[in-house]
């Protein structure tokens, strides 16, 4: 009995982690972004050009995992000036902390389909659990280059006071709005 069990143990095992899909994020069609309220007049956009990472998802399984990274200095909100800033020691310190990264710990599924990913957040050095509500999704065939594609557009609000960024607060809000539209392609 004990020997049969390991034998379909021995032979089970390569064909569950065969069952796991692997992709890397397409940085051309990946962008962070987020939202802030200025003076509490307007809500400020920005975005980070700038992305990279890995994505594994086995929907038999009900789990996945996600590698962000973020070029920290990519950062963009249209204004030359205000981008300068926000890479300087008031804001992202670029030079110090290059990039910003996000490394889940648990997919969480509904069907299906991914709901939400926990994982962790790092800036400026300090790491902090964030849960990513997956918004869209979606996984098929790209149209033009025949691939297999998966897409997602994930949310979470944070406190940037939580990270060390204080600057400006409460003039500059504390609660940002994190987006992160993903596409990613199978390997």
């Amino acid at each position: 009995m004990r020997k049969s069990l390991l034998i379909t143990l021995a032979v089970a095992l390569p064909f569950s982690a065969l069952a796991a899909d692997n992709y890397t994020i397409d940085s051309a069609h990946t962008f962070p972004h987020f939202s802030i309220s200025h003076l509490g007049f307007s809500t400020m956009q920005g975005r980070f050009d700038n992305t990279s990472g890995k994505v594994t998802l086995d929907r038999k399984a009900k789990s996945g995992s996600v590698e962000i990274e973020i070029q920290a200095a990519s950062i963009s909100t249209g204004h030359a000036k205000r981008d300068d800033h926000l890479r300087g020691p008031d804001f992202f310190t670029t030079e110090e902390f290059p990039t910003i990264s996000y490394k889940s710990t648990k997919f969480n599924f509904k069907g299906d389909t991914p709901a939400s990913v926990e994982g962790n957040l790092t800036m400026l050095g300090v790491s902090k659990p964030v849960t990513l509500t997956i918004d869209a999704f979606n996984c098929g065939v790209h149209p033009m280059n025949k691939k297999d594609v998966c897409g997602a557009a994930a949310s979470a609000m944070i406190k940037r006071s939580d990270f060390g960024i204080k600057y400006g607060i409460p003039n500059i809000g504390d609660d940002v709005k994190l987006v992160f539209e993903i596409e990613a392609i199978k390997d």
